[in-house]
């Protein structure tokens, strides 16, 4: 009895971790704690200096902070572990993205696409290259990407307003004007959707 209640002991000693939960990263950024993801994917990168996992939820955390130029630090640093993590691929499309780096961007964000068919990245990474070719005033290649976007998420009416924008900008007016109208259904008081549609149906009637 007393040599069970002394390996107790020592366990209690030697393991306390084992009574307490760790903190989740993952879950800080689902809450939107940003900081706090932060802080504890930079411990757990510490200790574990190649977890992939901390390398992802670090760019997320980064980005939604505004701090893109860590996040491409960060990502850089994934890449050599990993070179085709595609979690870390994305994120480094969109924190070059974030900080006008349109072709570093472009080339990212279609080496993810070679790599992933499906999933929640693929849509919002469409959406992303829609709008680098509205920057870039190539409107045909924004309707391709824009398109593509709404196809796998066709509730969602800034993205249907931006695709009208590429379309109008292009002078494909009843095309835009469909687009337009699709934002206004999902959401009536659009804003932006509602001037998009003005223009249009003035521009139609002239």
């Amino acid at each position: 009895m007393k040599k069970v209640l002394f390996i107790i002991l020592i366990f209690a000693i030697c393991f306390p971790v084992f009574s307490e939960e760790r903190p989740d990263a993952l879950q800080m950024f689902r809450e939107g704690r940003y900081e706090e993801a932060v802080r504890i994917c930079r411990e757990e990168l510490e200790t574990m200096p190649r977890n992939l996992d901390s390398f992802t939820v670090l760019g997320w955390s980064l980005i939604r902070l505004g701090r893109y130029q860590e996040a491409l630090n960060y990502g850089q640093a994934a890449l050599r572990i990993s070179r085709f993590d595609t979690r870390v691929i994305q994120n480094m499309g969109e924190a070059h993205f974030y900080l006008g780096n349109n072709q570093e961007a472009l080339r990212f964000f279609e080496e993810f696409l070679s790599l992933v068919e499906t999933g929640a990245r693929v849509a919002v990474t469409y959406f992303y290259m829609g709008e680098i070719f509205i920057r870039l005033r190539e409107f045909n290649r924004a309707d391709i990407a824009l398109t593509t976007a709404v196809h796998y998420s066709p509730n969602n009416a800034r993205w249907w307003t931006r695709l009208g924008y590429a379309r109008e900008r292009a002078e494909d007016f009843n095309w835009a004007l469909e687009a337009y109208d699709r934002a206004l259904r999902i959401s009536p008081t659009h804003a932006e959707a509602m001037r998009g549609r003005s223009r249009v149906q003035l521009r139609l009637a002239t």
